[in-house]
């Protein structure tokens, strides 16, 4: 998830071969040179930073948790590079233990196109979202959302004319 920050999920998936070959456990990435890191992920941008996160996560994960990483929001907060986001996605589609939905930039702007938020803040989403939609739906929202944002409803050209929410959307016709 860190490499993903403000990355294609395209160009992840072909570091991220790399990066494991090199590095196949979390001790290994612990105990890695940030150069080397960097090397491997420099054409995920913003890789100084991501490479130290990487890095510095793995060392608190090794130290911390024993090599595990954490299950709960509140732990998986304390690594470096994790906010909500990340966490909430680690905790429903891995752990399968949803502690929230995952409010990515498409998930933004599709609750606020729909009326289900006023709010801009990814947390402040989160929490609209966590009190109208049930627990259950809480990983598939997210994904139904994602999916919806990048086929029928970009940020730039949503295709209202096709969009089968378009009688229940406020903002229809109106970006």
């Amino acid at each position: 998830m860190i490499l993903s920050a403000q990355c294609t999920d395209a160009r992840v998936n072909t570091i991220t071969p790399h990066l494991f070959k090199k590095y196949p456990t979390v001790y290994d990435l612990a105990a890695a040179k940030i150069k080397d890191v960097e090397k491997i992920i420099h054409s995920a941008g913003f890789y100084h930073s991501k490479a130290l996160s990487l890095i510095e996560m793995s060392k608190r994960i090794c130290d911390v948790y024993g090599g595990q990483v954490p299950q709960t929001m509140d732990d998986l907060l304390t690594l470096r590079g994790v906010a909500r986001k990340t966490a909430n996605v680690m905790l429903g589609d891995y752990f399968k233990k949803p502690a929230g939905i995952v409010v990515d930039t498409h998930v933004k702007r599709l609750a606020y196109r729909l009326g289900l938020t006023k709010n801009t803040d990814p947390v402040k989403i989160e929490r609209d979202l966590t009190k109208i939609i049930p627990y259950k739906y809480w990983g598939w929202i997210a994904i139904a959302l994602i999916l919806h944002g990048r086929s029928i409803c970009p940020a730039r050209k949503p295709q209202c004319a096709v969009c089968t929410l378009s009688k229940l959307c406020p903002k229809k016709g109106v970006h």
